[in-house]
């Protein structure tokens, strides 16, 4: 069965993601995504605070850049997740946005690299092991966390060009995609990663009510009522998505209102 979820845009203040969060558990929504875009919302405060205040809904960081955290401390974050809170806490990595990542000073000459072996240190640490490693960006000396998760959390990682989803497919248990993506491009991402048993998670652009198809800015968005938008989430998971996660547009007049619409009339309509 495909997964639906929603996004709480970090345009949205960090105040008001309590009453959201507890909205989409009430309304029985699967996924609510956040995103660590720079300079708003903090991805993993703002992922313990919603995994706090709800019961059942998976939480899910879409993505934390890579140059940002040592990965000792990355390891450090998801394995308290993931123990407080179990598979509710999923974490997402990525490169980050490269003009953001050179305003703070942490720009990768080589992104690849960088991603390559921070993702190999990161899935030892989370499986209990003690690393050494000397590589050109990550460097550990007999690191070991005192308190893994078991088992290990699975490997997200935010792809778009050819050579990321490739390292994703290789590296990886599931992938993450942007919103500009077409099921066109799903089905382009799925050959570029390869690998069975692989989860794709696409995010999707979308928006319902008057005046809904002038508020999006994705040509891939989905607008309408609920059988319109369920009839695109389907077209995304014939296409190879195992997750499609709605994004409401930046002007949505009404969260709550977009987050139970998401699980209440188009969930029942997605096969």
């Amino acid at each position: 069965m495909t997964t639906l979820g929603a996004i709480f845009l970090p345009q949205n203040p960090p105040e008001t993601l309590r009453r959201i969060a507890r909205t989409a558990d009430d309304a029985g929504l699967e996924e609510l995504w956040l995103w660590e875009d720079c300079f708003l919302n903090g991805g993993i405060s703002a992922a313990a605070a919603a995994l706090a205040w709800t019961e059942r809904l998976r939480v899910g960081v879409g993505i934390t850049p890579v140059p940002f955290r040592n990965v000792a401390v990355e390891a450090m974050e998801i394995a308290t997740l993931r123990r407080m809170f179990g598979d509710r806490a999923i974490i997402g990595l990525g490169h980050g946005v490269q003009e953001w990542m050179t305003q703070v000073g942490a720009r990768a000459q080589s992104p690849m690299t960088l991603l390559r072996e921070y993702v190999s240190a990161l899935r030892a640490l989370l499986a209990g092991e003690s690393v050494t490693t000397v590589g050109r960006y990550v460097t550990l000396d007999s690191v070991k966390l005192d308190w893994p998760a078991s088992p290990a959390p699975q490997i997200v990682l935010g792809a778009t060009g050819p050579k990321t989803l490739q390292l994703s497919g290789e590296l990886a248990d599931a992938t993450i995609l942007t919103s500009s993506t077409t099921p066109d491009g799903v089905r382009a991402a799925r050959g570029h990663i390869a690998a069975d048993g692989h989860r794709v998670i696409v995010f999707v652009q979308a928006a319902t009510g008057p005046g809904a198809e002038g508020r999006v800015r994705e040509a891939s968005a989905l607008t309408g009522d609920a059988a319109a938008i369920a009839e695109g989430v389907r077209r995304f998971a014939e296409a190879g998505a195992d997750s499609v996660i709605l994004q409401p547009t930046e002007d949505e007049p009404d969260v709550e209102n977009f987050i139970r619409f998401v699980a209440q009339r188009v969930r029942p309509l997605v096969e």
